[in-house]
Formats: C-alpha cells, sequence, structure tokens
C-alpha cells in the first residue's frame, strides 16, 4: 500500500530535477513489486473505524424467543459488519469454526454501499476502496477462528485474482484451496467475446488441522472372486501420469511368469512401481518393486487377448505404420520414435493391459475428499457425485427469498442448498458458523436446516447492517429481511431455534465507566464466558451469568454492605468451590469476600468492557514457520475461566 510520502511525491513530479526522477525512478524499478497493493492512504475510510468502544444492547421485540428459552445462541446483530466484528473479537476470540462470507463483488453495479454512498464505475477509488474495505474486515475476522478454523469467501471470476492475493496477506501460508459453483444454466448477455463466465468461486483458508469431512466411501467394486485370502479387491491402473522422457526407469516390459507373454508399457504413462531389474549398483528401492507385486499374485495379467509375435524389425515397423499395435484406449503404445524397439521382436507381446489388484484392507482412510467442483443440482445425474457437493443456481437462491416474503425482497441471494453443502463438510455438530456479510440471512436457514437433518446444535452468528442511506433513511435489510427470514423459517419448519437480536452502541474509551449500563456488561460478559445472550435482563444489584460444577459467574453493579452479604451465600447455594465476580471496585469486593471465607477472583467491570476491542488499522501476521499452526486471538484469560469462556 502506498504511503502518504509517496502519494505526495507523485503529485508533484513536475518539481523534481532530474537527479531526484532518477532517484525515484530507480527506487519504484528496484522496489519488490510482488503481492497487491492498493491506495489505502488516498482513499475516504469507513468512519466506523474511529469508534473506540462497541456494546451490545438487546431489541427484546425483535428477538425469537419461543417459551421456555432461557438464552440465545444464536445471534442476529444489527450495525457496521466492522463494528459488529470489533464486538465479537472482545466476547468470541478463537471460537468461531466456520466464517463463510458472500462480499460484495466489486462489479461497479451500485449494489454496494460503503462510506453512505453506492460504489460506481466510475469512482476512481473503486477498487481500492474494496480491498481496503475488506481487508480491514479479514483482520478482525482471522482472529475469531479457532485453531482449526476454516474461512469461506464467495467471489467472482471478475475479482477472483485480486481476492485471492488480499487473503493471501491477510491469512498468510493458509490458503487450502477453491471451490468452483455453477452459478446458472443459462448464458451472459452481457459478454462479447462469445464466453459465458456461469460461475463463482469459493476460496478456502485454513487453520492447522482443519479438514472437510469427506464422503463415505463406496465398496461396491470391491468383491473377491478368486477368494484372496487378503480379502475384497478390485483392480486398478497401473499406469503413472509421466513420460518414458520423464522417467526413463519405469518404462521397461513386464512379463507374465506364468505365460511368458510381454506387455509394453505405456510411453505416456509407464509403469508405476520400478523394476528390480533397473536398478543401478547400491541402489535400494522405496517401495515393493514390480516383481514383488508379480511374486504377490497382485498384478492381474489378461485372461483372453490377442497375443502377437513379429519376427523381425520389418515385420514390426509394418504392424506400427499400420497401428496393428497394442493400444492404451485408441493410442497405440509402439511408436517407431522409441528406444530398444528390438525388444519386442521374437517375442510374444499381448493386446491386453495389466491391472493392480487394489486391496479394501489397504486403504488408508474410509472417506472420499471433497471435490473441488461442486455439482449443479440440474446436471446432477452426468457426473460422479460421490465426492462432490450439490448446488442449485443463484435462480434458486431468489426463488427461494421470494417464497418466503411474496417478493423479491432481496437480490443475489444465494441459495441455502450452496451454504448447506459447504457447511456439511467443514462443521461438527457443535460448531458456531459466522456470516459478517448476512444479506438475506441464507446461511441462518442453512444452519437450521442441517441441524435439522443430522440432529446437531450448530449456531449462527448474522451479522448485517440496515443498507440504510441519504436517500434511503428507514431502510433496514437487517430487521425486515434477515432477521424476518429466519423467523418465518423457524415458523413455517417447526425448528426447535432461537436468537437474540443486538444493536450496536458505541462511546469513547474513556467514557464507558459513564455510559455503560448494567445491561450493555450483562450481554457482553455473557456473551464471552457463555457464547450465549440471556433473554431476561440485569436486575438488582447482582446477576448470576454462568455456572459450573466449581465456579459461578456473577456480575455486580455496586458492592453494598447487604451485597457482599447475598455474594458470600452464593457458593453453599450454587454449590460451587467459589465465585468469579464482575464489578465497578474490585479489589474492595475481593477483600470483603475474602475475608468471610469466599474464594474468589473479582474483575472491573470497565476492563471487561474495553477487552478484546481495537481501533485503527488491524496488525497484519508474519507467516511463520510452521504456517498453519493456528490464529493469533486474543482471548480473555480470566483466572477461573477456561479460554472457550466457560467455567472451569
Amino acid at each position: 500500500m502506498a504511503n502518504t510520502a509517496t502519494t505526495s511525491l507523485l503529485a508533484s513530479l513536475q518539481d523534481l530535477n532530474a537527479p531526484q526522477l532518477r532517484r525515484l525512478l530507480i527506487e519504484h524499478l528496484t522496489k519488490q513489486k510482488l503481492g497487491l497493493y492498493w491506495e489505502s492512504n488516498a482513499i475516504e475510510r469507513d468512519a466506523a473505524l474511529n469508534a473506540n468502544v462497541v456494546l451490545p444492547r438487546l431489541l427484546p421485540d425483535d428477538c425469537h424467543t419461543p417459551p421456555g428459552v432461557t438464552h440465545h445462541h444464536n445471534l442476529i446483530i444489527e450495525g457496521d459488519n466492522f463494528d459488529s466484528l470489533r464486538l465479537l473479537r472482545a466476547t468470541h476470540a478463537g471460537k468461531v469454526r466456520v466464517i463463510y462470507i458472500d462480499p460484495p463483488y466489486n462489479t461497479g453495479n451500485k449494489d454496494w454501499v460503503y462510506n453512505d454512498h453506492y460504489v460506481g464505475k466510475n469512482d476512481r477509488w473503486r477498487h481500492s476502496q474494496w480491498l481496503e474495505f475488506l481487508y480491514q474486515r479479514l483482520t478482525l475476522a482471522r482472529d475469531l477462528l479457532t485453531s482449526d478454523g476454516v474461512i469461506l469467501v464467495s467471489i467472482n471470476d471478475e475479482n477472483r485474482a485480486r481476492l485471492e492475493l488480499l487473503m493471501d496477506e491477510v491469512f498468510p501460508g493458509r490458503r487450502l484451496g477453491t471451490i468452483v459453483w455453477r452459478t446458472r444454466q443459462g448464458s451472459n448477455a452481457d459478454q462479447q467475446c462469445f464466453l459465458s463466465v456461469d460461475h463463482e468461486h469459493v476460496l478456502v483458508y485454513g487453520n492447522a488441522g482443519f479438514a472437510f469431512n469427506g464422503f463415505d466411501k463406496s465398496y461396491e467394486m470391491y468383491s473377491n472372486p478368486d477368494n484372496d485370502p487378503r480379502g475384497d479387491w478390485r483392480p486398478d491402473n497401473l499406469t503413472l501420469g509421466f513420460s518414458f522422457k520423464e522417467r526413463p526407469n519405469l518404462y521397461y516390459p513386464l512379463v507374465d511368469p506364468k505365460t511368458g507373454i510381454h506387455y509394453p508399457p505405456n510411453p505416456d504413462r509407464i509403469w508405476v512401481y520400478a523394476s528390480e531389474d533397473r536398478l543401478k549398483t547400491g541402489q535400494t528401492l522405496q517401495a515393493k518393486s514390480m516383481e514383488e507385486f508379480v511374486r504377490r499374485g497382485q498384478i492381474l495379467f489378461p485372461q483372453e487377448q490377442r497375443v502377437e509375435t513379429w519376427h523381425s524389425m520389418e515385420a514390426l515397423l509394418a504392424a506400427i505404420d499400420v497401428g496393428d499395435v497394442p493400444k492404451s484406449g485408441k493410442t497405440p503404445i509402439l511408436r517407431r520414435d522409441l528406444p530398444d524397439l528390438a525388444q519386442w521382436v521374437g517375442r510374444p507381446v499381448g493386446f491386453g493391459r495389466p491391472q493392480f489388484k487394489r486391496y479394501k484392507a489397504d486403504l488408508r482412510n474410509q472417506t472420499q475428499p471433497l471435490s473441488s467442483w461442486i455439482v449443479p443440482s440440474f446436471e446432477e445425474g452426468t457426473y460422479e457425485v460421490e465426492a462432490n457437493l450439490t448446488s442449485a443456481t443463484n435462480q434458486e437462491g431468489a426463488r427461494q427469498v421470494a417464497q418466503i416474503f411474496g417478493d423479491r425482497a432481496f437480490n443475489y441471494a444465494k441459495p441455502a442448498s450452496l451454504i448447506k453443502g459447504l457447511l456439511s463438510q467443514a462443521t461438527r455438530p457443535g460448531d458456531t458458523v459466522l456470516d459478517f456479510f448476512a444479506g438475506s440471512g441464507t446461511t441462518g436457514q442453512a444452519v437450521l436446516e442441517l441441524n435439522a437433518e443430522d440432529g446437531g446444535q450448530r449456531r449462527f452468528i448474522l451479522c448485517s447492517s440496515t443498507e440504510a442511506t441519504a436517500k434511503e433513511p428507514d431502510k433496514n435489510l437487517c430487521r425486515d429481511v434477515c432477521a424476518e427470514r429466519i423467523r418465518r423459517v423457524i415458523a413455517a419448519n417447526g425448528y426447535d431455534a432461537s436468537f437474540a437480536y443486538l444493536q450496536l452502541d458505541k462511546c469513547e474509551a474513556a467514557d464507558v465507566a459513564f455510559e455503560a449500563t448494567p445491561e450493555h456488561a450483562q450481554l457482553l460478559i455473557s456473551m464471552r464466558e457463555t457464547a450465549s445472550v440471556p433473554v431476561d435482563r440485569a436486575s438488582g444489584d447482582f446477576h448470576v451469568i454462568a455456572k459450573s460444577d466449581d465456579w459461578l459467574t456473577v456480575l455486580c453493579s455496586q458492592a453494598t454492605p447487604e451485597v457482599v452479604v447475598l455474594l458470600a451465600a452464593l457458593p453453599a447455594a450454587y454449590g460451587v468451590a467459589g465465585l468469579a465476580v464482575f464489578c465497578p471496585r474490585p479489589n474492595g469486593l475481593q477483600a470483603l469476600l475474602q475475608a468471610r471465607g469466599v474464594q474468589v477472583n473479582a474483575y472491573s467491570i470497565n476492563d471487561a468492557l474495553l477487552k478484546g476491542q481495537v481501533s485503527g488499522k488491524p496488525r497484519l501476521i508474519t507467516p511463520r514457520a510452521d504456517a498453519l499452526s493456528g490464529t493469533a486471538t486474543d482471548a480473555v484469560a480470566t483466572p477461573g475461566l477456561d479460554s472457550q469462556g466457560d467455567i472451569a
């Protein structure tokens, strides 16, 4: 990214003399330019970046709270997603297993609001604004991931390259791959070169230990027709994707010891195993040799086939010229340009192809890896889909929104099948899923549907802005589309689920002690310690937030003598060993409780509200030797509480 000094220098080129211009040119030509560049200092930044502290406020009327619900584990947060991420960094650092986002694609079609206005194609800094916008949010999202977490980002073909470079910068060394998704069935009329860009990409960046769940392998092709004592087997390919020029040691005749028939290798796909006869003096094989597999009976030689013997080189060349030689498919595997053609003269040559006995017992794992190609549902019968996801197109996403609302309430909604398929591969039944570009709430619906299918307890966190502008000040996408969609999906399907609806309040760090309310404190501390939001609001002088076998977490707004007596009685009442108390004056309260024989750790409410929140530009992490060793987090390390926020 350009710095201010460079920007000013470039703006005054006409004032530079020859030595200055030469120096500038040398610096430009010799400077390393690999990676991504955007004019971060020349663009208008999001005003939200300057807010110091973000505090959650519960809106009970916008929540979905069925009878009997005491805590919400699913969250919908209304506000700028940068502020939402700052709040979550203070409450969910290192707790989110999967992040899926579908950010604005920067098409210039005025469908993306930034700095309270639509960004169009004529914006001078359109690409830089887009990159800076995503950079600020991705650097915060990075710290939310668990040590084995993953982020999946949808993007179109036009902006994939820019976003991939940006992701490489934010998540160095953590790229796992790209998944391709067919977005529509028809053509794209906007393309003038008769090329239909009918697909999008899902970029995958994961921490150490993350792996897709994969698909159960099918064993239908395994059998044991010859009663092999090693068990079921299937025939497999015996060649490797290298030519005889690339691997000359693997280009040799394979001989059936029972029949003496010779089998020439495919010059474009040589044998996969080396021969003992080709070893040089002192050489050893790291794997089993072809001869050993032959002795073990693991090479399947053809039983019925054409066998030909050419008694002269002239006869062999004549057969090569007319194509009357062994073939791999339709490709002849004996050619004039091959070395040692004479080795095939005077020997019986088989036209069949040997195969390898692949035993079921030798399989390294019981699953097939996820394919990087998502099969479109309208082509499902065309592909082998055992290792593929299947998804509908964008048209289905639009239809789903229309079915829920009766009209097209949201443009460009992803189909629920796409996100549900990705989550089925990326999540475990108890994981937390975050979408901070929630839009119409498709990710939340996908989580609900997946939980209904496998009985899981996945949690979703959806962050969406109102998308209100000066022209549409009353617009509220988060409340009227995202939350309302989830509410209707729950009601229509009878899902056992609830969600809390939060708005964000912001204040200066120095004013937190004066402006923060007990409700703010209860919500934020509860989100941090239990990853949930209580239905009831804080009332009275203290409020129990969480309980484990040994500890009770309590919020105390004031420590009067009467409150101290009540707090001292809590361990016995709840059957715990001690208290973790958040209060305005922790040192004094801790001394008073300890004097009564209570085991207690007291913490400042003010410090708890400030903990984990950042302002200004987030730091970059640098690649490490173990680049995939996990994400840097700033999780709250409260004595008496474990790293996940549960009471230890």
